[in-house]
């Protein structure tokens, strides 16, 4: 069922970023607080649809602990499974990396162009793009462009060198509402998470309020949200994951990620004829010795988002 997002999808989610407002309300059941009268009502979300009966089936198979959010921007219908317990994130921060390269660095300043050395690549471990242009560098934007399409390590450390580091990283997650994920490391090593340890670490919750809130249109303009669902529309490491759990016909714009026993993607999704919806399916194998199963991604956004339809 693998699909990819076309110039028209990404259009369309453009025009949809513009009029959202995020996906933040009250919590399930909570009462509302009082309006002023003849005021409208705001009325609260619909209550998670319930999967976890079947979420909990695929952790026994997969021997794995499984966390998603998926969130309907358009009706905010949900789905919620450990979606407030913590995760290691593993490469899908290069997705909130880019998102921060494009609101920080003005447009006149992203064709500058950086190099590195051999070590630095060596260090970096993964890095098919920069790998091949030591003796040349690349511009910012390719950088960026690199490090989500390609989950190229260098290239991501070179973002977060222009962004101000994992700090200047975890500052603009802040500003986008989130004080829960924790930007420690670089690349390799924000792939390592310490027993006990919240550092480098997210939850479910957490990346998909900040994907939302990437799409309401405050934190990028149209065209840098247009720039970077294009580069997540053609992430190479992806088609496994949610891409392979979508519905035929629905497009997907996703960041992989993945280390030892851990397996993650975060995702915009468009149906064929409704808003997107945001999602984030964050696994870990219960044996990190084992590895992990591209299928548990998979299969999970299968039943997170036909539970949503």
């Amino acid at each position: 069922m693998k699909t990819t997002t076309t110039t028209t999808a990404l259009a369309a989610l453009a025009l949809v970023a513009a009029g959202l407002t995020g996906c933040s309300a009250p919590a399930p059941g909570a009462t509302a607080p009082p309006t002023a009268t003849g005021s409208p009502t705001v009325a609260a979300p619909p209550a998670p649809v319930d999967v976890s009966a079947e979420l909990a089936a695929l952790e026994d198979e997969f021997a794995a602990t499984v966390g998603v959010s998926v969130v309907d921007t358009g009706t905010g219908a949900s789905v919620a499974y450990r979606a407030d317990e913590r995760f290691a994130y593993a490469s899908t921060l290069k997705a909130f990396a880019a998102a921060e390269f494009l609101h920080d660095v003005p447009a006149g300043e992203r064709d500058e162009v950086v190099t590195w050395t051999a070590a630095d690549v060596e260090a970096s471990g993964y890095s098919p793009v920069t790998s091949a242009a030591v003796d040349t560098g690349l511009p910012l934007s390719e950088l960026a462009e690199a490090a989500v399409r390609q989950s190229d390590n260098t290239a991501m450390n070179l973002v977060l060198d222009r962004v101000g580091g994992p700090a200047g990283l975890d500052a603009g997650l802040a500003e986008l509402g989130d004080t829960t994920t924790e930007v420690v490391d670089r690349e390799p090593e924000l792939n390592t998470v310490a027993p006990g340890s919240t550092a480098n670490t997210t939850t479910p919750a957490a990346f998909t309020a900040d994907l939302a809130a990437l799409l309401d249109g405050d934190r990028l303009d149209d065209a840098d949200l247009a720039t970077l669902l294009d580069w997540m529309s053609g992430n190479a490491t992806g088609d496994a994951l949610i891409r392979a759990g979508a519905p035929d016909g629905w497009t997907v714009a996703d960041k992989s990620g993945g280390a030892g026993g851990v397996r993650n993607d975060v995702a915009v999704v468009t149906r064929p004829d409704g808003d997107p919806l945001v999602v984030t399916v964050l696994t870990v194998a219960d044996d990190p010795a084992a590895g992990y199963d591209d299928a548990l991604v998979a299969r999970t956004a299968a039943v997170a988002l036909g539970a949503l339809g």
